[in-house]
C-alpha cells in the first residue's frame, strides 16, 4: 500500500513538472510572439519609410530635370521680347512685326523646340495655325556650323545705312552664289527674295526689311522655303520679323511612328518597335499617295532651277501630311544646299569614316591621304527616301504588286552616290516606283 502510494505521488510530482514546464513554454511563447511581430511592422514601417523617401527623391529629381530642361529648351518670349525691342527701334521690320508686337494676335503657344538655339512654337495669326521660329544664341560646332552662319552679337546690323538698293543686291547675289552655287538661276533667285523682303509690296525694300531679309537668308530653311514656295511639298512662309518667321502648321505629323517612354523604348526589341511604328497609319491608297509625295519633293530638290540640295535627315519625324494626304516637310533645317555641303566637307578633317557624317544620312568618305572628307555623298536622296518608306509601303500592301514593289525598292535603296550614270538611272528608278503606285491608286477615292 505504501509502495503504491509513493508511486503516486511520483507520478504527480512528474505530472505537475511537466505541466509547469509546458506552462513556462507557453508563457514565453505568448511573451515572444508580440515581439516577433512588433519587429516585423517596425521592418515592413522601415521598409515603407524608404521607399517613400526615395520615390519622393526620384520624383522630386524628375521634375527638376525636366524643369531645367524646359526652361533652357524653351525661352520663346525672351526671343519675342528681343525681337519687338528692335522693331519697335526701326532696326528690323517684316509682315509679322505689327501682329507679334504691336496687336498681339501673333501668340507663341505650346513650346516644340528640340534645341536651345532654335525656338519652334505652335502658334496663331488670327485665323491661321502655324509654326513660330526663332534663333536664339550662335550655333554650336556639332549641330553644323559649317551649315549655318553663325548668329552674330548684332545680327541685324547688315546691310548698314546709306547701302543702296543695287548695293544690297549685290550682297544678296554674292551670298546665294555661295550658297546654292553659280549653275543655278541665281537672277530669278534674287527677285524671289525681294519680292518676299517688300512685304507691303510698296516696290521699295527699306533698311529694316533688308537686316531682316538678311538675317533670315543665312538660315537653310528660309532659302528652301522661298525657293519651294510654289511647290506643294513645302509649307508655305506665312511672314517674318528680323529672323523670327511663321511657317504654315502641317496637321498629321509625323509620317509614322509613335512615341512611347524612354524606359518603355528600352524593353521592346527594335524588331517589334518597326511594326508598332505601322499601327496607326492611313490606309494603304492614302500611303501610297504620301510616298509620291516625297518623291516628288526628291525631284525638286535634286538638280532644280535654283540648285540642288540634299536631303541630310530622312526620317519620319521630318515629314507630315494634311487633310488632302499630300506630303509636307516638317523640318527642312537638315535640307541643305549641296554646294554649301560640298564646300563644308572638303575643309573637314577625317581619320575614319564616321568623321564625314552630316545630320543622320549626309555621309561622304575619308581620304586618308589627306585626312580630308571627300565632297560627294556615298548615297543619294532617293536612296533615302527610299530606305524611310520601305516599311511604310509594304505595310498592307496589295498582294498583286507587292513583289514588284518591293523590288523596285529594294533598287532604290542600292542607288550610290558616285555610280557612273547616276542621274539617268536616279531618274529611271522614281519615274517606275511613282507609275507603279499612281497605276494601283488612281482609281480609288482614296488617292
Amino acid at each position: 500500500m505504501m509502495k503504491y502510494v509513493h508511486q503516486t505521488s511520483e507520478v504527480s510530482v512528474v505530472r505537475c513538472a511537466l505541466f509547469a514546464m509546458a506552462r513556462g513554454l507557453f508563457s514565453w511563447v505568448w511573451l515572444r510572439k508580440p515581439i516577433y511581430i512588433q519587429a516585423r511592422f517596425s521592418y515592413l514601417h522601415m521598409k515603407y519609410l524608404f521607399f517613400s523617401w526615395l520615390a519622393v527623391f526620384v520624383g522630386s529629381w524628375v521634375v527638376y530635370v525636366e524643369y531645367s530642361s524646359y526652361s533652357e529648351l524653351c525661352r520663346g518670349h525672351e526671343c519675342k521680347n528681343s525681337i519687338c525691342d528692335k522693331y519697335r527701334k526701326g532696326v528690323i521690320d517684316g509682315s509679322a512685326c505689327r501682329s507679334l508686337c504691336e496687336k498681339d494676335t501673333l501668340y507663341l503657344g505650346k513650346c516644340l523646340s528640340a534645341k536651345p538655339n532654335n525656338q519652334v512654337y505652335s502658334g496663331g495669326w488670327g485665323d491661321l495655325e502655324g509654326v513660330i521660329k526663332c534663333q536664339m544664341e550662335e550655333i554650336p560646332h556639332n549641330l553644323g556650323a559649317e551649315m549655318e552662319h553663325r548668329k552674330e552679337a548684332s545680327p541685324f546690323n547688315k546691310p548698314t545705312k546709306g547701302t543702296s538698293v543695287e548695293k544690297f543686291k549685290e550682297m544678296v547675289l554674292s551670298h546665294l552664289k555661295t550658297k546654292v552655287g553659280e549653275q543655278a538661276n541665281l537672277p530669278d533667285l534674287v527677285s524671289l527674295v525681294f519680292s518676299v523682303a517688300d512685304y507691303n509690296k510698296d516696290g521699295l525694300i527699306s533698311l529694316p526689311e533688308a537686316r531682316s531679309t538678311w538675317a533670315l537668308l543665312q538660315l537653310n530653311e528660309f532659302l528652301l522655303a522661298i525657293v519651294l514656295q510654289d511647290r506643294e511639298h513645302t509649307p508655305r512662309l506665312l511672314g517674318f520679323c528680323g529672323d523670327l518667321y511663321v511657317m504654315e502648321k502641317v496637321p498629321y505629323a509625323p509620317l509614322y511612328g509613335i512615341s512611347l517612354p524612354w524606359v518603355v523604348e528600352l524593353w521592346i526589341p527594335a524588331g517589334v518597335r518597326r511594326s508598332m511604328d505601322q499601327w496607326f497609319t492611313p490606309s494603304w491608297p492614302r500611303k501610297a499617295k504620301i510616298s509620291i509625295g516625297l518623291m516628288e519633293l526628291v525631284e525638286d530638290v535634286f538638280h532644280g532651277t535654283f540648285g540642288s540640295f540634299l536631303m541630310c535627315d530622312v526620317s519620319a519625324d521630318g515629314f507630315g501630311y494634311n487633310d488632302r494626304h499630300d506630303l509636307k516637310v516638317m523640318d527642312t533645317r537638315h535640307i541643305v544646299p549641296e554646294a554649301t555641303f560640298q564646300k563644308a566637307m572638303r575643309e573637314r578633317r577625317c581619320d575614319t569614316e564616321e568623321d564625314c557624317l552630316y545630320g543622320a544620312d549626309c555621309r561622304t568618305s575619308c581620304d586618308l591621304t589627306k585626312h580630308r572628307c571627300t565632297p560627294e555623298v556615298t548615297q543619294p536622296n532617293l536612296a533615302k527616301a527610299c530606305g524611310a518608306l520601305k516599311d511604310y509601303l509594304l505595310n498592307g500592301v496589295p498582294a498583286d504588286i507587292q513583289e514588284e514593289l518591293e523590288k523596285q525598292l529594294y533598287a532604290c535603296i542600292a542607288l550610290k552616290g558616285s555610280a557612273e550614270q547616276m542621274e539617268m538611272e536616279h531618274s529611271l528608278i522614281l519615274n517606275n516606283l511613282k507609275s507603279l503606285l499612281w497605276k494601283k491608286i488612281s482609281h480609288t477615292k482614296d488617292s
